[in-house]
């Protein structure tokens, strides 16, 4: 068995190759389980006595001598291919396209709602998520055995001691406090939205989450009425949805407004011919608003018979779900990228 003869053969097939398909098939046949330097392992135990302990040396020396050179002869194709990739590249070609982040969907309505209504003339004013039964019920005209009071439907939260009803906290169920807030320290006329996070004891399904947004909004001046309101919210839904829509008001009941009402808007999907968007009445809900009520002037500091004026209360969700037919609420806070990325332009 001519060891030499194998190497001298070996170390010039893998010096002469050009491809790293053919590296490895030469790999394989010298060094591979059934390769020549095993067959050459195998024969050593039937060789002489005498001459055992030199092959042992022989096939050892040979099987480094070959690994050195497939390592190093890998390290060069390879340094190969990466030379021939950088010659090929083409600077004439677009660039590929980096992905960056985007605005959540609500982030978007509101920035966008803000902007139109600061267009119209109104400030953008923010309020504590966390409440007192004062503010968030108190003040706002509601009565004492208003089911919404209940923990069923608020969420309070735990205080140290008594402290007597007016004064325990909760978190917020809507942005209306910050209506007193307002009205307490700054004096009429008044021209201000609301947009926050508001939370309720909701069992949540498609079209109710235990937090959502809401944006609220205060016009007090010495005479201002419902044709004042209808004007400006036409002109809103108008701007937000991108199309002339009719809008309609229908009588309701809210503890601070009087009149109340309910607000829709022409279903943007069928028209007002009827479909499953709209329950085939033709009509979307959008918010609840209602001329401010006296009682909710005098708890401001606020004498009604010299100052009136309107209030209004609407969901980011909601006008998302409307503008883009979304039929459930929580999509928008589950964190789907598959879902959140279809509002990245």
């Amino acid at each position: 068995m001519d060891i030499e003869k194998t190497e001298k053969r070996a170390l010039l097939e893998i010096r002469e190759t050009t491809s790293k398909k053919e590296l490895e098939k030469i790999k394989k046949r010298y060094l591979g389980k059934k390769g020549e330097i095993s067959e050459i392992f195998k024969f050593i135990p039937k060789a002489n006595p005498e001459e055992r302990a030199e092959l042992g040396k022989k096939a050892n020396r040979l099987k480094a001598a070959l690994e050195k050179e497939l390592k190093k002869k890998e390290a060069e194709l390879k340094k190969k291919k990466k030379k021939r990739r950088v010659k090929s590249f083409d600077p004439t070609l677009p660039g590929k396209r980096s992905v960056s982040g985007t605005l959540h969907p609500i982030t978007r309505a509101r920035k966008k709602a803000c902007k139109i209504f600061r267009e119209i003339g109104f400030s953008v004013v923010l309020g504590p998520d966390i409440e007192s039964v004062w503010y968030n019920f108190d003040a706002l005209n509601f009565p004492e055995e208003h089911p919404a009071r209940d923990m069923q439907d608020t969420l309070f939260i735990k205080q140290e001691g008594n402290p007597p009803s007016e004064k325990r906290l909760l978190m917020r169920t809507h942005t209306s406090p910050v209506q007193i807030r307002y009205m307490e320290k700054n004096q009429p006329p008044l021209k201000i939205i609301v947009p926050g996070r508001v939370y309720r004891n909701e069992t949540t399904d498609a079209t109710h989450e235990i937090n959502f947004y809401q944006l609220e909004g205060l016009m007090v001046d010495k005479e201002i009425s419902v044709a004042n309101f209808r004007a400006i919210i036409t002109e809103f839904v108008d701007r937000f949805f991108g199309e002339d829509v009719e809008v309609r008001l229908r009588p309701s009941f809210f503890p601070f407004t009087e009149p109340s009402f309910e607000v829709d808007m022409s279903c943007s999907v069928c028209k007002k011919k009827g479909c499953s968007v709209c329950s085939n009445t033709g009509w979307l809900e959008v918010l609840g608003a209602g001329m401010v009520h006296p009682n909710v002037l005098k708890n401001a500091g606020l004498n009604p018979k010299n100052w009136q004026g309107f209030a209004f209360g609407m969901g980011f969700d909601r006008l998302i779900m409307i503008k883009y037919g979304i039929d459930d609420v929580r999509l928008m806070y589950g964190g789907d990228l598959r879902f959140l990325n279809q509002f990245r332009y």
